[in-house]
């Protein structure tokens, strides 16, 4: 190419780059695909942390992730509202927060709104189908469910569990065989007709739940098959797929093992395994390849990601790419799940590919949530939101074409059992609050069951997961994001951080109202119950050693319930703050009334 051509296109290039970005931003808006709706893709995993794909910065082999992040948009902070499966997923199907659950399931569980909620493995979706499956079908939309639910309920659909079709209850110790295989069968139908029962137009190749024994291997080719088939069937659209997998649930070594399980399905035993995705061998051969250890945490890495190759690839074929919107991300994190932490907790990585609507190689570093993916789909898919639906996200289209928009939120709300959480781009406050019921609880919990009674959702191992920072059982925590990201350092009852506590409190007591439950002093009423109350059992049960389901007490314990050894100087300096702290917020609180 002559020189002075191949500068002239040079210096074309940028006018080129600002006509593309002009384009999209019509178009995102509602301009030329205002006839021509996008198909959306919604890939939810389990348990993610950044450092589990490469274009986060993470040591693993990720190429399928870091090419779609490429050719899109990446989310640098993304949230989910709750870290644990069953109200995250929840969220993702709704737009809510778990704790406006109006589940029969979640109000048993908590009681009425006079009473403060506490969203857990507590809540289902409802009878009214007020959900994203059933108002895009409404809007036109074919709509599929592939993959993990997690969010049944017989509170809900009692009749899904009587009569002849009534789902199969498997015992735990059940023995692999063609009996058991052909009970799972029966119970993955159950769950396609429940699925359509909620409003989706398709559902195949669903798990209840998390796989159990005694077929508890991931399968991502089966949940892969189904997807495939899906798009081919829906290819002229528009159509919404909501694509869960298994993985990346469980110990890391539990992925490589189940790559030795080939035919082992959601349905059993299975004949033959899809040949959808790079085969296994191979694959493995490749992570070697690249470096890395194929027995490592990578494998499952590179699995799943593998299955949105097979995704992408699919889509590209049918020449339906373009204008299919693909959001990839996590239920949660691993490492601080069932809190409101930030770090490997509520924080996740997002990545959205679109390119009719969204320009390629972008960062968004704003705050979003889960909650905001269904009012995003709504809008795109030019859906009618019934009136009495409620939604707490906000659409994050104005989002799409650099990644920022006047007046973004400045915050967002967490919920996780007790615990609710306030973040900033820079700072982070949670406040537990427990109920009467369970403050007379942990008076009377021994120092050994007290870490079970004081943690967000009520029980040990994943309850617990987040107890090596220091200041997990505090009633008020303050962090520093930007110098302590893995919310080490408790500042909420260091002095100099009072006006920031109080910030930060009034965001939160802002959010409390619209929820509209008790919580705490916040919004007193019904069994919410003042902080202050259990300091010697906070005291007690950051001295014990905790490590999943196994306590380790500390020699010197005594055993009568709730007597510890008598506090150091330093335990009673940081009793002596803590009373200040409330004595002051409760000072402000009457000031403010």
């Amino acid at each position: 190419m002559p020189h002075c051509i191949h500068l002239f296109l040079l210096l074309l290039l940028p006018f080129a780059s600002s006509a593309r970005a002009n384009e999209l931003k019509h178009n995102s808006s509602g301009g030329r695909n205002s006839g021509e709706r996008p198909n959306i893709i919604m890939f939810l995993i389990d348990d993610q942390n950044p450092s589990s794909i490469a274009a986060f910065g993470g040591d693993t082999y990720t190429p399928n992730l870091d090419r779609m992040a490429e050719e899109g948009m990446k989310f640098t902070r993304a949230y989910v509202s709750s870290s644990v499966c069953t109200p995250s997923r929840y969220s993702f199907l709704t737009g809510r927060f778990a704790g406006n659950s109006h589940s029969k399931l979640y109000a048993e569980a908590v009681g009425g709104k006079e009473n403060q909620g506490l969203p857990n493995f507590n809540v289902a979706l409802e009878r009214d189908k007020m959900n994203v499956g059933n108002v895009l079908r409404e809007a036109g939309y074919t709509t599929g469910f592939v993959g993990k639910f997690h969010l049944t309920s017989s509170l809900d659909f009692p009749e899904f569990y009587k009569g002849k079709d009534k789902w199969i209850n498997i015992p735990k110790d059940a023995s692999p065989g063609p009996e058991t295989s052909a009970q799972f069968k029966r119970n993955e139908l159950w769950m396609r007709r429940y699925l359509q029962t909620l409003g989706f137009s398709w559902a195949k190749n669903v798990y209840p739940e998390n796989v159990r024994s005694p077929y508890s291997s991931h399968n991502p080719e089966w949940t892969t098959t189904a997807a495939l088939e899906f798009i081919q069937e829906n290819k002229d659209g528009p159509f919404y797929l909501h694509l869960c997998s298994t993985l990346l649930h469980g110990p890391d070594r539990s992925w490589r093992k189940s790559m030795d399980h080939p035919l082992i399905t959601g349905e059993g035993e299975a004949r033959s395994l899809p040949e959808v995705m790079t085969p296994r061998a191979e694959l493995l051969k490749t992570i070697a390849e690249k470096g890395f250890d194929p027995d490592s945490h990578v494998a499952g890495e590179a699995w799943i990601d593998d299955s949105l190759g097979a995704i992408l690839r699919k889509l590209k074929q049918l020449g339906i790419d373009d204008n299919t919107l693909v959001i990839f991300a996590p239920d949660h994190g691993r490492d601080g799940k069932a809190s409101v932490f930030s770090n490997g907790g509520c924080q996740v990585p997002m990545i959205m590919r679109w390119p009719k609507g969204i320009v390629a190689g972008q960062v968004c570093d704003e705050l979003v949530q889960n909650i905001d993916l269904v009012p995003t789909f709504f809008e795109l898919g030019k859906a009618e939101k019934p009136q009495s639906y409620r939604i707490d996200g906000q659409s994050l289209t104005p989002l799409f074409e650099n990644g920022t928009a006047k007046d973004w939120r400045n915050h967002l709300y967490l919920e996780m059992g007790t615990a609710r959480a306030t973040v900033t781009k820079e700072w982070s406050y949670i406040a537990v609050r427990y109920t009467k019921q369970q403050i007379a609880a942990i008076k009377k919990s021994t120092p050994q069951n007290l870490p079970k009674a004081m943690s967000n959702i009520g029980r040990l191992g994943i309850g617990v997961r987040g107890a090596e920072r220091p200041g997990f059982f505090d009633e008020d925590q303050l962090y520093h994001l930007t110098t302590d990201p893995k919310e080490m350092n408790n500042l909420a009852y260091h002095k100099d951080q009072a006006t920031r506590v109080k910030e930060m409190r009034d965001l939160m007591q802002q959010d409390l109202e619209v929820i509209g439950r008790p919580f705490g002093e916040f919004i007193p009423g019904g069994n919410a119950a003042l902080p202050g109350q259990i300091d010697k059992q906070i005291e007690i049960v950051k001295q014990l050693e905790i490590k999943g389901k196994k306590i380790t007490l500390p020699q010197a314990f005594r055993t009568a319930p709730g007597v510890a050894d008598e506090p150091t100087p330093d335990d009673k300096a940081e009793r002596k703050a803590k009373r200040e702290a409330r004595k002051k917020t409760r000072q402000e609180a009457k000031s403010n009334n």
